[in-house]
């Protein structure tokens, strides 16, 4: 059975409250081997304090916080849109963190939350949005079917979770 899912933004009360879910959803790609940031064996505890950082970010207005949750409120996934810019950038926005649970992967979640991404720049004056990813990751496949372009490559840009390097994809999007 294909759960349905549902896309929302969640602000920084309820991304406080969902924290647990979170970090599991983060623990999870980390330990799956998604290059996000951190490196395995994920600390549940580093997962959760990463996650108040990001409620704390939305309760400035810095950034928008992306859930996608199941019909039992699970969360299948999840993703940011940096508002937040300096001064000579009003226009763009980063997109962070695309993370969708393994046990919910190949059903769309990705597709729907990067289509929630469009809706909420173009909401938020963003006209211009980048993002960077691993190289010949499945989210790099994602991004290319959504219609971001290619900027450029860089070898050897980030570790890989379980180790070693990995190059990096620069990804832009008109929006």
């Amino acid at each position: 059975m294909i759960n349905r899912i549902t896309v929302g933004v969640v602000d920084a009360g309820a991304a406080g409250a969902m924290a647990d879910g979170l970090a599991d959803v983060l623990v999870d790609c980390v330990e799956g081997g998604a290059s996000v940031s951190f490196m395995s064996p994920m600390d549940k505890q580093d997962a959760l304090e990463f996650w108040r950082g990001v409620a704390a970010g939305v309760a400035r207005g810095e950034r928008v916080l992306l859930v996608a949750r199941d019909q039992a409120e699970r969360i299948a996934g999840t993703v940011q849109v940096v508002v937040g810019q300096p001064p000579n950038q009003p226009h763009r926005a980063d997109v962070s963190k695309l993370l969708v649970h393994r046990d919910y992967r190949r059903q769309g979640v990705g597709r729907q939350l990067m289509e929630a991404v469009d809706q909420i720049a173009a909401e938020a004056g963003k006209t211009l949005l980048v993002l960077d990813t691993e190289t010949g990751s499945d989210a790099e496949r994602l991004y290319e079917r959504a219609g971001w372009q290619r900027a450029g490559v860089i070898p050897d840009f980030a570790l890989k979770p379980h180790g070693g390097l990995c190059a990096t994809t620069f990804f832009y999007k008109h929006v």
